[in-house]
């Protein structure tokens, strides 16, 4: 049986912005005192009207610019109506059919595009903090993050493993900091990931899909990479069992136990036609400019994969260069010796990506000293070579008769003699020489 996973991921950003989505309370929620970040509007109570915040709805198209999205020139809010506590207006303002971005894609390292269908706006939720109090199990409702500004990003099903999930993941993380626009930071729930998982098996009786799976609230590229390998485990042993076969009303959403390593059913997913979508009534739609589409593309920075390919140009290694992204102190040398004729680029790389060189430190003499030849000069180094051979005669007959592989004794040798400062290189060059003269 042939077993392919079908995977799509809705990734969640919270934006840095100073103030939430539809009011003026501040955005940054995290570590405050619950409920002190409130006001009539994200509290959802009667005759509060929303205003949308500018700046949210301008770093929503700055994602999608950057994911290569199509900017509709028309957009509109749409209500999208559930009945969880978290929410106390009884519905979210987010986007349905008019989303300001769509069409996307990124490029993960083998070449494979994964399609982006949708970057939107919408708000975030509050947060449900379940505690026991004078022994009963009671759930409390922190309303500082209902109403911070919230893209969703949300793929196509074109990823095939876990391995290209996390990729992808990353690569969407990278370019979320890189554009400014968010923190990202996972543990503060600035960046939250959803896969929606299921599987296709291949017998002789043709091919069957599992129901669809929505793991909800991963916090972390691993816990993400985890919980995709068991659930396709899961779903496939399954439907050995069952037999059951994915549906229009079957789908489910699951939680991830990161201590177990377990997927746990948490509810039926809703369809489109539960949450009741209907444009929002108090924000008129969007006309997107395209001078203001031009302004903002203008803003973007050097993307990730753009830098590292400019590395990989120069000589670098690709798993080098993507170190050098990820540590901007040291892209920052890079630079800085860029154009010294007394250092190349590659192997000033190569020490500092294996922490041969401290970048605080004296970089351009840690780097003559780790990469000069011998004690001082060639010549220096062929009079120690030249002294190996000589008292070596034996492993030298040896040599010239056609076990060429005992040159690694004379490199060893000089290596040692050179307390490791010769330029490998280099010395295998001139022991080769020697030993043919």
């Amino acid at each position: 049986m042939k077993i392919t996973p079908i995977i799509g991921i809705e990734v969640h950003v919270e934006l840095k912005t100073n103030s939430k989505m539809f009011c003026g309370c501040p955005a940054d929620h995290f570590g405050k005192d619950p409920n002190t970040q409130t006001c009539p509007v994200c509290l959802g109570l009667p005759g509060a009207l929303p205003v949308p915040n500018e700046k949210a709805i301008e770093y929503c198209i700055k994602i999608g610019l950057a994911l290569n999205c199509k900017i509709n020139s028309q957009s509109k809010f749409d209500r999208k109506q559930y009945f969880y506590p978290d929410l106390s207006k009884g519905y979210q303002i987010s986007q349905y059919d008019e989303p300001f971005c769509t069409d996307g894609y990124i490029v993960l390292d083998s070449g494979k595009r994964v399609g982006i269908e949708r970057v939107h706006m919408e708000e975030d939720t509050g947060k449900l903090q379940h505690l026991i109090l004078e022994g009963k199990k009671v759930s409390l409702i922190d309303y500082n993050r209902s109403g911070v500004p919230l893209v969703e990003i949300v793929s196509r099903p074109d990823i095939s493993s876990s391995i290209e999930a996390k990729e992808y993941l990353k690569k969407i993380h990278e370019i979320i900091k890189a554009i400014g626009v968010s923190s990202a930071d996972m543990e503060k729930g600035q960046m939250r990931l959803e896969p929606t998982v299921n599987v296709c098996l291949e017998d002789e009786h043709g091919s069957h899909y599992t129901p669809l799976v929505e793991i909800k609230n991963i916090n972390s590229f691993n816990f993400a990479s985890a919980a995709i390998d068991f659930e396709v485990t899961r779903q496939t042993e399954e439907f050995k069992k069952t037999g059951v076969e994915k549906s229009a009303t079957n789908k489910t959403t699951r939680g991830y136990d990161s201590i177990k390593k377990i997927t746990f059913l948490q509810r039926t997913k809703e369809e489109a036609k539960d949450y009741r979508y209907f444009p929002e009534p108090d924000i008129p739609p969007y006309i997107i400019e395209n001078e203001l589409i031009d302004k903002l593309k203008s803003e973007l920075p050097e993307l990730p994969d753009q830098v590292i390919v400019k590395l990989i140009e120069k000589g670098i290694e690709s798993k080098y260069a993507k170190i050098l992204y990820a540590n901007p102190e040291s892209l920052a040398v890079i630079n800085k010796f860029n154009g010294d004729s007394e250092i190349e680029i590659p192997k000033l790389a190569n020490l500092i990506a294996n922490k041969k060189i401290d970048i605080a430190g004296d970089v351009k003499g840690e780097y003559l000293k780790a990469t000069k030849i011998g004690n001082t000069n060639i010549d220096e180094l062929e009079g120690v070579i030249e002294k190996i051979i000589t008292d070596n005669p034996g492993i030298v007959a040896e040599y010239r008769k056609g076990k060429i592989n005992v040159a690694g004794f004379f490199i060893g040798q000089a290596m040692k003699e050179t307390k490791g400062q010769a330029d490998p290189r280099t010395l295998n060059q001139v022991v080769i020489r020697l030993l043919n003269k």
